[in-house]
Order: structure tokens, then sequence, then C-alpha cells
């Protein structure tokens, strides 16, 4: 077993200083014990902690790192535009390339306006589609992560087809009263929904592949069945391409599943690694904006020249070749989910990979990988406890939660996943 004395000692006194030691929840180690690792630098697939540990990183920032830690373009991107200054709060020229690289690969993204996170960028395309449509009702879908903006932290009801309650102290009931929810991987409760209430909803947002409770891979038919109820009742799609967007290709989850939204939104990836999001979609919708329309939005740090130039290296480097990035992807993707779930039959053990790309989640229960999240059987996430501290002690670093799921960078060559694999072998016989 590592020695984290260090990182205990950080926490200890991050704790002193911020509440539970963390900013932001899931970092604390709540849902698989222990103290959470104070990491130091990265390279590659690598991360190193304040001890001088070293992990193979599956968490990869949450996504974004599809290129790895610290690639050197990436990197050179930021050294060399941080030296000419850090922000100006006014137009600079890395906006406007970050801005026209998206637009030329994206074919229903006509117009964007970058924010400084995936959650701005949400709030702003929803308050956009409300102004653009001149209604107040959203929906979303349970299991779906939006960011934590007010009226998206509501949990579904126990009907099908109900408005949401808030789900987190702070967010009025008037708030989530805007707010309809809805199951994921049910048709007709959608369109029972969109005939009652379609008048009223200003949007459907969904995330491109639900990766946040869970990998939930949706039907292709459910989607199209939700890109044509909006069309028929004149709400907006928004497809929240936060975590898929050019993580799946150039195209995202909008690719993948060949629907075209009307909003989407992005993060993560476009910023290489750097606090960036983005919305956007038609010039007659974005033209909704404030200065040319009647829709308010603004931030002083949104467009920072480091961050679009630390973007524009990784999306170029992605785009690099024809794209042959993304076939390497899908290549080592398959590698690991081969090798996965290979250990779980040589196992015995009634588990499953889902994998889209290089997005992987350990399905640990039996039947059938769910698609919506109240199919998730809860003590998986008891089992996934334990292999995250056993995978720990051997050098593989996981997501902190049963709910989150796995990301493959090109950096992760195949040796590194015949490592994984076989530090998985010996836990899964350990503990099954």
């Amino acid at each position: 077993m590592s020695d984290h004395a260090r990182s205990r000692e950080l926490y200890r006194r991050a704790c002193e200083v911020m509440p539970a030691g963390v900013n932001s929840p899931v970092r604390a180690f709540r849902s698989v014990g222990g103290d959470p690792i104070f990491y130091e630098r990265g390279s590659g697939c690598h991360v190193v902690d304040a001890d001088g540990n070293r992990f193979v990183d599956y968490v990869c920032s949450w996504g974004p790192l599809i290129l790895g830690h610290a690639h050197p373009e990436v990197v050179e991107a930021v050294r060399t535009t941080a030296a000419d200054g850090l922000s100006f709060g006014a137009p600079c020229r890395q906006e406007v390339e970050l801005a026209e690289l998206v637009t030329s690969a994206v074919p229903h993204l006509e117009m964007i306006r970058c924010v400084s996170s995936g959650t701005e960028a949400v709030m702003s395309a929803i308050r956009l589609a409300r102004g653009a449509t001149g209604r107040d009702v959203v929906l979303k879908f349970d299991g779906c992560y939006h960011g934590h903006a007010d009226h998206l932290l509501v949990s579904a009801g126990s009907g099908l087809a109900t408005f949401g309650t808030p789900s987190s102290a702070g967010v009025p009931e008037s708030f989530a009263g805007h707010t309809a929810v809805l199951p994921l991987d049910d048709d007709d409760a959608f369109r029972e929904l969109m005939t009652a209430r379609g008048h009223e909803i200003a949007a459907v947002i969904i995330e491109g592949v639900p990766a946040n409770a869970g990998l939930l891979v949706q039907r292709p038919e459910f989607m199209r069945t939700i890109r044509d109820q909006c069309t028929r009742h004149g709400a907006l799609l928004i497809l929240d391409e936060v975590i898929t967007g050019f993580r799946l290709g150039t195209n995202g989850a909008a690719g993948f599943y060949d629907v075209t939204p009307d909003l989407a939104t992005y993060g993560k990836v476009i910023g290489g690694g750097m606090p960036v999001g983005a919305y956007g979609g038609s010039r007659e919708v974005m033209e909704q904006l404030a200065p040319l329309g009647p829709v308010y939005q603004a931030g002083t740090l949104s467009g920072n020249p480091v961050a679009m130039a630390a973007g524009t290296a990784a999306l170029r480097a992605l785009f690099a070749d024809g794209g042959a990035a993304y076939t390497e992807l899908e290549r080592l993707g398959a590698r690991l989910e081969t090798g996965l779930s290979g250990v779980m039959r040589r196992a015995g053990v009634p588990w499953s990979v889902v994998r889209v790309g290089s997005i992987l989640w350990l399905v640990l229960q039996d039947g059938e990988p769910p698609r919506r999240f109240d199919k998730i059987q809860p003590q998986t996430a008891d089992i996934y406890a334990r292999l995250h501290g056993a995978l720990l002690d051997r050098g593989i670093s996981l997501a902190p939660s049963a709910y989150e799921v796995v990301f493959v960078s090109l950096a992760h060559d195949d040796a590194v996943i015949d490592e994984t694999v076989a530090a998985f072998e010996d836990v899964v016989r350990e503990i099954a």
C-alpha cells in the first residue's frame, strides 16, 4: 500500500479553510472511503501525488485531457500566450481562431459564444432558448447532469411526467417549478408530456451520452423521438456535449446519434485542460444574444486568450491527419473494454462494461446495462468503493464515484492498458 502521509496532511489543512477540504464535492472521496489524494504533476497518462506515488490516470481531469497530461503543444501554446498577457477583458485573436475551428468542424454550429465553464454554457443556452421562444419551461431527464445552475439541480418526482423538486438546499421551489423532469429511455412518457405541455416548453436538454450517473447510452430511436417532438411543438433541442463534444469525434454525440440539435453546449475538451465552455447554434438563434438581441449574457474572462490558445492547440492536434486520433481512441477504448470484460468473464462475476468510443463505465450488477438512472442497483456503489481503493493501491486511479466513467486518452498506450487489465484481474479475484 502506498504512503499518503503528505496528502493526509494537506487534506487536514484544507479542511480548516475549505468545506470538506475540497472545491468540488466528489473530490472528497466520501463515496469510496479514505482521504483524497493531492496531485502535484502529470505527464501523458500518469499523475504523481504529493508523496511521490505514480498512478495511471483514468480521470483525465474528468474528460478533457484527450491528449494526456501536459501535452507539449498545449503547454507551449499556454506558455507563449501567457507571456504576452493573461487576460484583457477585450477581444483577442485567440478567441476568433477557436471559434473558427469549432464552427468549421461541427455542421450545426454557425456561431458560438465562449464562456468559462460547462455550467455557464448550459445556463446561458437555456436563457437563450427561453428568450428565443418566449417560453419558460425546460424539460430535462432524470440522471442527466448539466452543471449546478439552480433550475437544473432538480430531481424527478413520483410520476413519469412531473415537474422537478429541488435536489439541493438553496434552490427555491419556484425555480425548480420551471423545470420538468422525465426518465430517460421512455418514448411514451416523453410524447405524453409534449402533447400536454409542449406549447410551454422552451427547450428540451439532454446529455449527448448521459455520463454523470453511469454511462447511460440511449437508443437512437429515443433520440430521434426527442428531435421530432421538439420540432413539432416548437421547442429547441439543446444537446449537452460538455463531455462528449470532440471526444466522440468532431461532431460529438450529434454525429454518434445522427441527430441535429438547435443548440449545443461544450466545455472540457475545447479548453485543452483549461477552464472553457461554449454554446452555439444557428445564426438566427445566436443573434438573439446581446448586443444584437434581447438576451443578455456576459463574462469578464470569456474568451480568455490563454484558455483559447490551449483549446485551439488541443483541437488542432485532434483534427490532424484527417482525425486519425479518433480512430486510435476507438482502438484503445476497445482494447480496454475487451480486457476488462475478459476479467469479468473469467472471474464468473455478472458484471459488464459499457463503452462509447474512449468513454467506459463498469456496470457492477447483473443483467442488461441500464439506460436510465433508476435502474442502477444501489449495491454497485459498495462494490465500486472496494474496487477503487484496491486499484489505487496498485497504481490505477479511477474516479472516486461509482457513477462516474473511465476516460481513455491518446497517451494510454497498449502496455499501460494491459497493465491496467492485469491489476483489475488481481482486484476482482480478491473481492469477487
